[in-house]
């Protein structure tokens, strides 16, 4: 029997399950590379984690005076980064303990990300963590990404889970502030440093301002066994 009660358990994918942020900036610097942008960097990049793959090319557009529509690089993005994913994504072994401890005592579990159907797809199968995580919502299949609650919401409504019974792990402000929104609790574990002061991360039931290395799959679990 679950320590748990009726608690549900939903992830970010890019940078909370997998370390998938260096695939993203390669694919993202080789697309930029090609209409002209060159010197786009892992700070640039920063600046975009979190953030959906369609609202981010926007962005690009904007900033960088783009000609492409958002259509054209969204489809140049994606096909990159679901080459690099499918070969070379890590899950984070912490991670996939905590995933394997609630899946050893049936907690209802999805994952809820701003990537495309397509990408979390690869990235599950790859790891293998589509044994456990088979509730998948893509913020493609939604009105708005985060920090709008609607991919989390739509997570807890395909689990037949009550959002407030739900907890949010996120490593980007955007889905804090989305999981704040949902009315979910959440496990912050910030991916770039920096930002561990960010007004979204107050809001986090448990703040880790060390991320992942902070983040251990017992700790997380006696923490939800003490916060109902």
């Amino acid at each position: 029997m679950s320590n748990l009660g009726g608690t549900s358990v939903i992830f970010d994918l890019d940078g909370t399950l997998v370390d998938s942020e260096p695939n993203y900036y390669e694919a993202g610097r080789q697309t930029l590379a090609e209409h002209g942008v060159t010197d786009f960097s892992w700070t640039d990049h920063e600046r975009y984690v979190g953030i959906s793959t369609r609202e981010t090319v926007a962005d690009w557009i904007e900033r960088y005076g783009l000609r492409a529509s958002v259509e054209e690089l969204f489809t140049a993005k994606n096909r990159r980064y679901l080459e690099l994913a499918r070969s070379s994504t890590r899950a984070y072994p912490e991670m996939r303990k905590f995933v394997e401890l609630l899946a050893a005592e049936d907690v209802p579990m999805a994952v809820a990300s701003g990537s495309s159907p397509e990408a979390i797809e690869a990235v599950l199968a790859g790891t293998g963590l589509d044994a456990h995580l088979r509730t998948v919502v893509s913020a493609d299949e939604v009105a708005h990404g985060k920090p709008a609650p609607d991919v989390f919401l739509e997570a807890a409504r395909r689990l037949g889970a009550d959002p407030a019974a739900c907890v949010v792990l996120e490593d980007a402000a955007p889905g804090a502030a989305a999981a704040h929104a949902a009315g979910m609790r959440c496990i912050a574990l910030p991916y770039v440093a920096a930002q561990a002061d960010a007004p979204e991360f107050a809001t986090a039931g448990l703040l880790l301002r060390g991320g992942q290395e902070e983040f251990t799959a017992r700790a997380a679990y006696d923490w939800l066994c003490r916060t109902p």
